[in-house]
This record gives C-alpha cells, sequence and structure tokens, in this order.
C-alpha cells in the first residue's frame, strides 16, 4: 500500500523532518530491503525490543528506503519522529484498514492457522484480487504489517491472528477490524500462558466475538470447543469439517505425494478437490478456507482451481527429495502434540522403507510438557517410526 509520508504523520501523530516523499508498505528488518531502481521504497520502522532497531536506521537508508519512523535519532533521509514505534505501527496498520474493503478475514486457531490462512490465499485468488501476511506474521507486528502492505487494489485479505494469552486477539480485532473469523482447532499450545484447554478456547474466540453483525464466522465442526463458539457470534455461522459442517469432504484419498483428492460438499455444490499440498491432516484446513471462500460468493469450482495450485509458507509439510532418492518430509517451523501427530502419521503413510523422525522441543506446553513429549515418543514407535531426537531428553529415547 502506497503512502505519504504526510498521511503517515497524520495517521500516527508523528511530525515530519526533511522531505515529503511516498513510501510502499513498510518493513521492520533493514537486512530485507531491496530496492530496485523502478521501485518505491518501504518505510523503516525501527522496533524497540531485545535489540533496538533504531541502530539499524542508517543500515536502512543505505539500502534505499528514503522515509523512516522513529522517536530517537534524525538520520538522514525523511524521519517521522513519534513517541512510541511499535504503537505508530498499530496506528499505520489501523489507517491501512480504512482504505481496505470489508472484505477481511481473520484466522486463529491452535493448531492450522498459517496452512489454512495459505489455502485461503489461493482458494480466494481464483475469484478476488487476494493478499495475505507471509510465513507467521500473526502478532501486534506482524498484523499490521499486513495491512500495510497489502496491495492497493486488494479485494480479500487474510489475516493470521496469534495469541500469547488471553486479550490479545482482541486487541488485533481492534484495528484490523476482520468481517470473517475462522477458527482452526483448540489444542494444548501455549498452556504456559492459557492454563488449560479453555483458556485456550477463550481467547481464540475473542475472533468470533469481535465480527461485526453481518460478518461471518467459519468454525470447525469437528471441534466441540470450536463449534461451540456458535452461540457467541454476532453474525451468520458456517461450519466445515470431515465428520460434520455445512462443507465437508468425503471419498479422502491420498497420491504418492501425500497430497488429498476428495469430494467437497456444501449448500453452495459439490466439487472434487485434489489439494497441491501434502497430508492428510490439510483436508480440514482446506475445507474451512474452501468455506470462508465460498460463503463470501466464490464458487466451488473455483475453490478447488485455487486449492488445487495451493502452496503452504517453509517449513510446514514440504515433500522433498534428496539427489540420493531419500524422502524429507519438512515440518520444522514449530509443534506442540497436535501438530507433530499430525506430521507423524503423514510421514507414516509415505510410500517408502525405514522411517525417521528427527524431533526437537515442543515448548511452551508447561507441567504437560514431559508427557506429551513421551506420548509422542509412544506414537512413532506404534507407527514404525524411529524417532532421533536433538537436545531434547523428555523424549526418553534411547539408541
Amino acid at each position: 500500500m502506497r503512502f505519504t509520508t504526510a498521511e503517515i504523520c497524520a495517521a500516527t501523530n508523528g511530525d515530519q523532518f526533511g522531505r515529503a516523499c511516498e513510501v510502499e508498505g513498510v518493513t521492520i528488518d533493514s537486512r530485507q530491503i531491496d530496492v530496485g531502481p523502478a521501485a518505491t521504497a518501504p518505510l523503516f520502522v525501527p522496533i524497540v525490543a531485545e535489540r533496538d532497531g533504531h541502530d539499524f536506521i542508517s543500515a536502512a537508508v543505505r539500502s534505499g528506503v528514503n522515509a523512516y519512523l522513529t522517536s530517537g535519532p534524525i538520520e538522514a533521509g525523511t524521519a517521522i519522529r513519534v513517541q512510541d514505534t511499535a504503537l505508530a505501527l498499530t496506528a499505520l496498520g489501523a489507517h491501512a484498514r480504512d482504505r481496505l474493503p470489508d472484505r477481511v478475514v481473520g484466522v486463529t486457531g491452535s493448531v492450522g492457522k498459517t496452512s489454512l490462512k495459505d489455502l485461503l490465499r489461493s482458494a480466494g485468488a481464483t475469484t478476488w484480487r487476494t493478499w495475505a501476511n507471509p510465513g507467521s506474521f500473526n502478532n501486534e507486528l506482524g498484523v499490521p504489517i499486513t495491512l500495510a502492505n497489502a496491495p492497493d487494489d486488494s479485494e480479500l485479505v487474510v489475516v493470521e491472528m496469534g495469541a500469547r494469552g488471553v486479550g490479545h486477539i482482541a486487541e488485533l480485532c481492534d484495528f484490523a477490524r476482520p468481517t470473517v473469523g475462522i477458527v482452526t482447532v483448540v489444542a494444548g499450545a501455549h498452556l504456559e500462558q492459557f492454563g488449560d484447554l479453555d483458556g485456550v478456547a477463550a481467547a481464540k474466540s475473542e475472533l468470533i466475538r469481535a465480527l461485526p453483525d453481518d460478518g461471518i464466522a467459519v468454525l470447525n465442526a469437528d471441534d466441540d470447543r470450536v463449534a461451540a463458539m456458535a452461540s457467541m457470534a454476532p453474525c451468520r455461522v458456517v461450519t466445515f469439517g470431515v465428520g460434520d459442517g455445512d462443507v465437508r469432504a468425503t471419498g479422502i484419498d491420498l497420491d504418492s505425494d501425500l497430497r488429498a483428492r476428495f469430494r467437497l460438499t456444501s449448500p453452495w455444490g459439490e466439487v472434487d478437490v485434489h489439494l497441491g499440498v501434502a497430508g492428510a491432516h490439510q483436508v480440514t484446513n482446506a475445507l474451512g478456507a474452501a468455506a470462508a471462500a465460498l460463503a463470501m460468493g466464490a464458487t466451488p469450482e473455483a475453490v478447488a482451481e485455487g486449492l488445487a495450485v495451493s502452496s503452504l509458507s517453509d517449513h510446514r509439510m514440504k515433500l522433498l527429495e534428496s539427489p540420493g532418492g531419500f524422502r524429507v518430509l519438512d515440518d520444522s517451523y514449530n509443534a506442540n502434540p497436535t501438530s507433530m501427530r499430525a506430521a507423524l502419521e503423514a510421514l507414516a503413510a509415505l510410500e517408502t522403507g525405514r522411517r525417521f523422525a528427527v524431533l526437537g522441543t515442543m515448548a511452551e506446553l508447561g507441567d504437560a510438557g514431559e508427557a506429551a513429549h513421551q506420548e509422542m515418543a509412544q506414537a512413532a514407535d506404534e507407527l514404525g517410526i524411529v524417532v532421533v531426537t536433538v537436545a531434547e531428553p523428555a523424549y526418553r529415547v534411547t539408541g
């Protein structure tokens, strides 16, 4: 999205130093700035965290940006001084949301939110000019960056929303203002912060409670805690699921690369789907993406076309093959017991010889952590998979 520096000052209550100019989107990482000769540079936003982003303003200017926010020094180029750069980024994200159409989808859940976001990006792109955040840009920094980096002609924007505690998603919704909300699964992730599954459900339900009266809540009918959020929705509810739901799958089958084929059934019609991504568990995510797209007005045929060419973010269910013929299933981005079990089952479904799982730590599980690691080791053993651990004795795997 293109902004003038005057527009940024108005949105952030900032003061401009230097010449007026335009920027294209925003970035908080000076290492990722690559401005071509005909491109408009992004706005650099230095964030104060473990490292102070103000230390990298000069590097950002050398890389080609000509405007930046600052709550500290004024260097070369155009500076917009604000009291707090993180709060200013949120304000700019809210301003960007004002310029977007009312087809903004929020996606949350303990498991699968990044994959469902990726699948909805593909399912929606055959009908609308679609934008979604890269990777897992799902927190108080990632969400405003997603909004501010949406192209000016966007017709559908998909925003992933994560939470480290109760109230976080509500805060994201305050400025992102989603008109469609999708909840994938409530599972044992980040239990140190939420306490138990009911706490997780309460946090995820903030997305549904924040929807407008004319919005759409898209809920996983196969998860009891997610399905119960229908009573909290102030708007229309559409459900999805393998076992139940308005949008569901029958006749699921996997090809040799673990890509699912199935018949999608919905109130809007039926269509055959062949996913472009690996893993039987991606069927549920695909159904959630399809349910949202169909409810917004896409046809079943357009949804199937998009899902057929879908891809996932890095290190999520990537099936690779080495020059020596070894097949590698890369699902290494992050892990909790639900996602790890799904990855192990996918590995077990591969047509191959011996199977090895290289497993690291599942973090933020609180008191349930040690038992959860042992359960994963046992699950792998039952599936005929040899476990190789990396710096995590809780699996209790012996050589």
